[in-house]
């Protein structure tokens, strides 16, 4: 018995970290957080995600990464995401990846999550999380954002858009979070205020079966007390559009029947570098999602503690950041 619980921590230990959960009305629901892009820092702002989540609200959190042959944490590892198995008893998973490129039997434990029809929330780049040559043998290969079978992939089939472009400048104007007014009686946006981040607006235009949350309104600098920017892009369409008006859509949701016959309940946000974690707001409307993706939505606080847990020094968004040389760390329960 202490042999195999033993074998079981080890395994565990060595594909990502555990944050146990205490009392809270998440107790008893296991959240899988998935890391992986080269850019936003996920490394560093889904640990402080799983630890709000399982310090302040109960919930048993899971964080995997990217991991290099020498069992470090690397971004740029993009064919390597031990762990996966553990979404098979996960009521949520919430991922921040980026053209990643899972082998097959890493990615079926990712594709029988979703196509068991529970929830995802998809920050940033998730939009584009996974990338399969035009001549990959995978199975999974629809997956990818430039697959042919699904036009944009996962991003834009499941989510709601795929990669498009920058709408604001990246690295010199960054994202004031405007709330939908008709949308005020939203669960997700209970206690939500001020989202602003550094991390520029993409463009995206979702579904008609989305709900659209919140809009991005582009400033014209790096500082949430900066007036919106003006001026005009071209959309995908070859239209000229004024930066902002209308804003462009950044969080979203959907219920989407996938292929299996099962709904999943989708959550996009185009926000999410590990800086724009700092914001309040935008932690809060993050942990308000979980509440209502694994149903507990009568258990939403008026305003969710999303107090930050321990030191959190983001980097700064930009490629060739990470950290290297760290391993996960041991289990962690604060």
């Amino acid at each position: 018995m202490v042999i195999a619980l033993a074998a079981a921590l080890i395994s565990i230990h060595q594909s990502g970290e555990v944050y146990f959960g205490g009392k809270g009305p998440g107790e008893g629901k296991r959240i899988v957080l998935l890391s992986g892009d080269e850019e936003y820092r996920s490394e560093e702002g889904l640990p402080q995600l799983a630890r709000i989540l399982s310090t302040r609200h109960g919930f048993h959190c899971t964080v995997l990464f990217s991991i290099n042959a020498r069992g470090e944490i690397d971004p740029t590892t993009k064919d390597n995401e031990p762990g996966l198995s553990a979404l098979h008893q996960a009521d949520l998973c919430i991922i921040l990846l980026r053209f990643r490129q899972w082998p097959d039997s890493q990615m079926q434990h990712f594709v029988d999550y979703y196509r068991s029809g529970k929830p995802i929330i998809a920050l940033r780049t998730s939009t584009h999380a996974f990338e399969y040559g035009l001549n990959s043998r995978s199975k999974y290969a629809e997956f990818g954002w430039s697959g042919a079978a699904w036009k944009g992939g996962f991003g834009r089939e499941v989510l709601g858009e795929t990669w498009i472009s920058h709408w604001g400048i990246h690295g010199q104007q960054g994202t004031r979070g405007i709330l939908e007014a008709e949308q005020a009686a939203n669960p997700i946006l209970r206690g939500v205020n001020g989202i602003f981040g550094t991390t520029d607006v993409y463009e995206a235009a979702p579904p008609h079966d989305a709900t659209v949350l919140v809009r991005g309104q582009v400033v014209a600098g790096m500082s949430p007390y900066d007036l919106p920017a003006f001026g005009r892009k071209q959309t995908a369409q070859n239209i000229a559009q004024d930066l902002n008006a209308p804003m462009m859509p950044i969080v979203w949701t959907r219920n989407r029947l996938n292929e299996n016959g099962k709904t999943n309940f989708i959550v996009t946000c185009t926000m999410g570098a590990a800086t724009d974690l700092l914001n309040t707001g935008l932690r809060r409307l993050i942990v308000n999602s979980a509440y209502v993706a694994t149903g507990l939505t009568s258990s939403l606080p008026t305003q969710a503690n999303v107090d930050l847990v321990g030191d959190y020094h983001p980097s700064a968004f930009g490629f060739d950041k990470h950290i290297r040389g760290r391993k996960p760390t041991q289990f962690l329960e604060d």
